[in-house]
C-alpha cells in the first residue's frame, strides 16, 4: 500500500474570485447567503459565506493530485463546516491516514481546513480505495 498510517499531508487553498464564480456558473447555486452580501451580513455574517462544496473540490484536488498515487478513487467523505469561509481566505489543509485495510485496499484520513485565525472552518475524513 502507497500510504501508512500516521502519513501527515499539508497545502494551502485560496477561495478567489475565479473559484467563486466558477462554482457558481458551473452549478448554478445563487442562493443569497453566498451572492448578496447585505443578506449575509443581514443573517449575522462578515459578508458572503462561500459555498461549503468549494472546499470538497479542494478535496478531490487533494486526493487526485497530492496523494503519492493517482491509483486512487474516493469511496465516501464526511465534512462538517464549523465556521464560515469569506471571498479570498487563505484555507490551511491538513490530512493524516488514520487507519489502513490492506486486505481490502482502503485508507480512511481525516483532514481539517483553519483558516489565517486558526479557526476549523472544516473537517472530515475521506476514505479513499487503492486501484
Amino acid at each position: 500500500m502507497i500510504l501508512s498510517k500516521g502519513d501527515n499531508f499539508k497545502e494551502s487553498f485560496i477561495v478567489t474570485d475565479d473559484v467563486y464564480n466558477g462554482f457558481i456558473h458551473v452549478f448554478g447555486d445563487r442562493n443569497p447567503l453566498h451572492t448578496d452580501e447585505q443578506f449575509a451580513i443581514g443573517k449575522g455574517f462578515s459578508g458572503k459565506v462561500m459555498h461549503g462544496n468549494i472546499l470538497n473540490g479542494f478535496l478531490s484536488y487533494f486526493v487526485g493530485e497530492c496523494l503519492p498515487s493517482k491509483d486512487v478513487i474516493i469511496h465516501g467523505q464526511e465534512i462538517k463546516f464549523p465556521n464560515p469561509v469569506y471571498m479570498n481566505d487563505r484555507l490551511a489543509f491538513e490530512a493524516v491516514v488514520s487507519e489502513i485495510s490492506e486486505a481490502v485496499g482502503v485508507a480512511i484520513i481525516k483532514f481539517k481546513f483553519r483558516n489565517i485565525f486558526g479557526k476549523i472552518v472544516a473537517k472530515g475524513e475521506i476514505q479513499i480505495g487503492m486501484l
